[in-house]
Formats: C-alpha cells, sequence, structure tokens
C-alpha cells in the first residue's frame, strides 16, 4: 500500500495506491470511501483486492475538506450531475488506465455515498461497478441507461434503501444490462465496513456481517472474472 497525489482537473488529492504481488499487469479497480472518509476500511478493501489480483486507487473523496466536500458532493449525487467528485473518480481511472500495470479494464467498487458514485459513473467509461448500500435518489431508470454490467449488494433492513435493489434488477433486465443484484435478509446499512462506531452499533444486533460480506466479495469476484480478465 503506497500513498500518492493523486492529479485531477481541480487540483491534487491524496490517494492510496494497493499493487498485487507478482507480475502484472491487472485489471484496475477505484475504490470510492463511505461517509466516514479514508481510513483503515477503505485501505483494507483496497489490500483485499490487491491480494485478489487487481490493481486498486482509492482517492480521498474528502481531501479538500469533510465540512467543504459533503454539501457539494450531495447535491453532485442527488442531481445526478457532473461535478467535481465525478472529475475525481473519473481522473483514478485515467490514472490507473495510464499505469502500464493496468490492463486497461477498470472497475469501480463504493460503499454508501461512494456507491451512490459508483452508480454515478456506470455509464462514464468503467467496465464494472460494485455499489454496497448505494445512496442517492434512487430513479435508477434515468441513471443507469447504457451502464457497464452492475453487482450490487444491499441489506433487507436498510432504512436508505427500501426496495431499491428489486427496483435496481427491474431496471438493469428492462435496459438488458449484464447484473448481479442481491438484498441480503437480516443486515442493514453498512453490513460490510468496519466503522470505529462498530462496537456500539453491534449492540443493537446490526452493523459488520463477516458471512455476509464474504459472500458479497464473492460475488463481486465471480462478476470481476467474467467482465475483467
Amino acid at each position: 500500500m503506497s500513498a500518492i497525489q493523486l492529479t485531477t482537473p481541480n487540483g491534487p488529492i491524496d490517494a492510496y495506491i494497493a499493487t498485487p504481488a507478482g507480475p502484472g499487469p491487472w485489471p484496475g479497480v477505484v475504490v470510492l470511501h463511505d461517509g466516514m472518509g479514508m481510513g483503515a476500511d477503505v485501505q483494507g478493501t483496497a489490500r483485499r483486492l490487491a491480494d485478489s489480483g487487481y490493481l486498486a486507487i482509492a482517492p480521498n473523496l474528502f481531501a479538500r475538506g469533510r465540512v467543504r466536500c459533503v454539501p457539494g458532493m450531495m447535491r453532485e449525487l442527488l442531481s445526478n450531475g457532473q461535478g467535481t467528485t465525478v472529475t475525481d473518480i473519473l481522473s483514478a481511472r485515467a490514472h490507473l488506465i495510464a499505469d502500464p500495470a493496468c490492463t486497461g479494464r477498470v472497475a469501480v467498487v463504493g460503499f454508501c455515498l461512494g456507491g451512490g458514485f459508483a452508480l454515478l459513473v456506470a455509464t462514464k467509461g468503467f467496465d464494472v461497478a460494485a455499489p454496497f448500500y448505494p445512496s442517492g435518489r434512487g430513479n435508477y431508470d434515468k441513471l443507469l441507461r447504457g451502464s457497464c454490467p452492475i453487482v450490487a449488494s444491499y441489506g433487507a433492513l436498510d432504512p436508505a434503501n427500501p426496495g431499491r435493489g428489486s427496483k435496481l434488477e427491474r431496471v438493469l433486465t428492462d435496459y438488458g444490462i449484464d447484473h448481479d443484484v442481491k438484498t441480503y435478509p437480516g443486515v442493514t446499512h453498512s453490513f460490510a465496513n468496519l466503522t470505529p462506531a462498530e462496537p456500539v452499533i453491534r449492540v443493537t444486533g446490526l452493523g459488520y456481517n463477516e458471512e455476509v460480506t464474504e459472500d458479497a466479495w464473492k460475488r463481486i469476484f465471480n462478476f470481476f472474472e467474467i467482465h475483467l480478465r
């Protein structure tokens, strides 16, 4: 794992790169953090991807300051717009594509806020999008025409995404987009993230669920084998 300065049209931001062992080139993955920002959890995701043979980059979408960034990010996400965050994400993709260690095929993985942006950029040159419980308006019919293939994971108890897993599946089926969408019973938002609040959340019986998380990653890697390798 190494820290870099990622060049974007709006100035440099910090990012992490996780490189697989052995000879490349490898497919690439852009990893988008949730509302907690850059931390051990997103770095762990990048390492998981690298350990599975993917060149991973995790851009810090809060690099210009969380208080400054979040309101604009939410406006961008809810308006399905092109803005600073989308530009940062596409800059991360361009960084991977320009790297001789990358095959040129690139996926995007995101959680919560990052999951919403993973769907938002699914029509912007990525080869696969893998959102976990994506934030946003849920207007998939307007957002995803012409999208890349999608492998998505939801929690049935997630109050932020009621019924959205089945809605996404219907839209992708109607549009003829290859997909794997699964809504997991008994889990809620952030079931695949280990956050500093985990000890408190776990008292409620919710929070991180290792079994479900591992199943979701198994589906993602199977999907990547088809669309990235």
